[in-house]
């Protein structure tokens, strides 16, 4: 058990030494350190504050500099100012520290996995299921990062074992412990919520079981008591404290606005009702709502098609794809295993497939389709699952024996053979990593990760001249690392952050994309991705299986006509209107089918009081809108159409 511990700390933080910030590490990391030392909570309420904290730890005896207000909101500032606060303040000086700090939760749900397995089903499915969790490349990919899937399913699973050693023997001692881990859970991620339905389940299928009603109160009153004590817990997190910051500052946007501002009425209404009763802390509850917000904003990627909501069937083929083939196996083979078996396990496997079955009832119902990380909650418990049927056939014929190792060393074959590009992982029955881009993206393949290994590809091949279109430019940008390359457009790069570029309709030399701008996960597929063209192409290079590498001379009309729109844009709110619609009108020449391009010259026309060329162009953008994925689009450009035709209308 310790030699596999020191296996898996060793594939860590070869992770946590290669991979680059990504989307999210950088404002964790920021807004735990602003939690930690200024008590203030704002930054980053999308999330609850424990791994936040816990990632600052280590980083406080260095007093890193604070950048300030530097974006409007607070979510601005948080992606903006956190990278400003790491790369201003030496990287990896605070990154690779911070991410051995976060090691430990997934270090902890090793350990956890070892002794729950070990506890219900022996030593020898223990170690199995050990073995199994360290060499999974799904686990590795994202267990020293500053993020909260690790340290969810690590506290989801603690909180699971704690109520199974207070059935086993009720007492104060167990029941306290058991609230402190589901505290903990709440507090590293909001998924941890779902704990609650998970126990009050549990309870009614014990009671079940022994057929006893008063197991069921009995159960019942300690999920009450638990559920107490988590919520003191995250109670104690912010400090007993209802406001998110001292001295009456406020989140922005401010909280009641926020949830009138929900997609669901009913959501905003029962989260309005917390925050007058006071029952949580006010930046937990914004946090709640973000999700909310999120959940319908993003897009979703599956199957090579861009969703504005993910379908359902997202996460269960996430999980066939992403899972490797020896636990998907292990778990196919569980039934035989278990019909076998001398003991029934009947209350083992409740509190192993109730919490599997409760979060994948939530989540499949969920929109928040971006990665497969969102299943890390599951793993520990299948994998405790897969340690005791592999320990079971080890335990019988040669037969039995044969396939049990077979399978045991395909999952140490496979996260070698993979290594190091763990996130873009996909098991071999859809073709390997290479393969999963065609069925999923983001995270599943490209968080933003490989900037360590972009600089190095560079340098080999002595690149200067260069274009690269970085999936989180924005949060992240490839000069932190060194990566001098010519920026190209991202969806949240030019629209989001306003990143300065100049992209001319045609480029020539080395074309870096990332999976996720290559495969429209911004921008929607087909004529809205300005790179749609290249997927047709074949690349010179693949780094980390999730930056795609292209030579040559290349047109990009559209990622092109992007800039001059958003220069057009800002030309027109400083009032000069002779060169906003010089850029228009070039932007339409380029990509004159976008709605984009149509609506800025329509904006600029009736800026310049040109009422009926600007009604046309109006015209052309609602027709443009229609045809190219208006479910996409029509949230965002639809109003901004519908405004200016009633403007120019008053006047024709």
């Amino acid at each position: 058990m310790p030699l596999l511990l020191a296996i898996f700390a060793l594939q860590l933080i070869g992770v946590a030494r290669l991979y680059s910030a990504n989307w999210d590490e950088a404002h964790h990391l920021y807004d735990g350190y602003v939690s930690l030392t200024k008590s203030d909570y704002r930054l980053n309420a999308e999330v609850p504050p424990l791994v936040k904290m816990v990632a600052a730890l280590p980083i406080l005896h260095l007093h890193p500099a604070l950048p300030g207000d530097v974006a409007e909101g607070h979510t601005g500032n948080a992606f903006v100012g956190g990278r400003l606060f790491v790369f201003h303040n030496g990287g990896d000086r605070l990154l690779f520290a911070a991410r051995m700090a976060c090691m430990l939760f997934a270090l902890l749900a090793a350990l956890l996995i070892y002794v729950f397995g070990r506890h219900v089903f022996g030593a020898l499915a223990g170690v199995c299921a050990l073995a199994l969790f360290v060499f999974d490349p799904n686990v590795i990919a994202h267990g020293t990062l500053i993020s909260t899937d690790v340290a969810s399913a690590c506290f989801i699973l603690a909180s699971i074992y704690g109520f199974y050693r207070y059935c086993e023997h009720p007492g104060w001692r167990w029941l306290c412990m058991t609230g402190l881990l589901t505290g903990l859970a709440m507090s590293a991620k909001f998924t941890g919520i779902f704990v609650a339905p998970m126990l009050v389940l549990i309870a009614v299928c014990e009671a079940l079981r022994e057929r006893n009603t008063a197991v069921f109160g009995r159960l019942l009153a300690a999920c009450a008591g638990i559920l107490v004590c988590a919520w003191a817990v995250i109670w104690a997190f912010y400090r007993f404290r209802y406001a998110p910051a001292p001295h009456g500052l406020e989140l922005n946007p401010a909280l009641a606005p926020y949830l009138a501002s929900l997609p669901h009425k009913s959501d905003g209404a029962m989260l309005a009702l917390l925050a007058r009763l006071h029952l949580l802390p006010e930046a937990y509850i914004w946090g709640l709502a973000n999700t909310k917000h999120t959940e319908w904003e993003f897009t979703a990627y599956f199957l090579g098609r861009i969703y504005r909501h993910g379908p359902w069937e997202y996460f269960p083929l996430a999980f066939l794809i992403k899972s490797t083939l020896p636990l998907l196996l292990l778990l196919v083979l569980a039934p035989f295993a278990w019909h076998k078996s001398e003991r029934g396990y009947g209350r083992e496997l409740i509190f192993l497939l109730v919490p599997v079955a409760v979060y994948f009832a939530v989540i499949v119902t969920s929109h928040f389709d971006i990665g497969a990380r969102h299943l890390m909650p599951v793993y520990p418990f299948l994998y405790i699952i897969a340690g005791a049927v592999a320990a079971m056939m080890l335990r019988r014929g040669a037969a039995w024996k044969t396939i049990a190792v077979i399978l045991l060393v395909w999952q140490v074959v496979t996260t070698v053979r993979v290594a190091p590009n763990y996130m873009a992982y996909g098991n071999e029955a859809i073709g390997g990593p290479l393969q999963v881009r065609r069925y999923l993206s983001d995270a599943n393949v490209d968080w933003g990760q490989q900037l360590k290994t972009v600089r190095q590809y560079l340098e080999q091949n002595h690149i200067t001249d260069c274009w690269f279109a970085y999936f989180p430019d924005a949060a992240v940008q490839p000069q932190d690392y060194g990566v001098q390359c010519k920026r190209l457009p991202t969806p949240s790069g030019l629209w989001w952050i306003g990143l300065p570029m100049d992209v001319p309709p045609k480029i020539t030399g080395t074309v870096l994309i990332s999976e996720s701008d290559l495969d429209g996960v911004e921008s929607g597929e087909g004529a809205l991705n300005p790179y749609d063209a290249f997927r047709a192409m074949k690349p010179i290079a693949i780094l980390q299986d999730g930056v795609y590498v292209y030579q040559g001379t290349f047109d990009v009309p559209l990622a092109s006509a992007w800039v001059d729109v958003h220069t057009s844009g800002k030309l027109e709110q400083g009032g000069q209107l002779d060169e906003a619609l010089q850029l228009a009108q070039q932007a339409v020449a380029l990509a004159p089918d976008s709605p984009r391009t149509q609506l800025q010259i329509a904006d600029v026309l009736a800026m310049k009081q040109q009422w009926s060329e600007a009604w046309q162009h109006y015209r052309l953008a609602q027709n443009a809108l229609r045809q190219q994925r208006p479910d996409l689009q029509g949230e965002e450009l639809q109003p901004q159409i519908d405004t200016g035709m009633r403007n120019v209308a008053a006047h024709l």
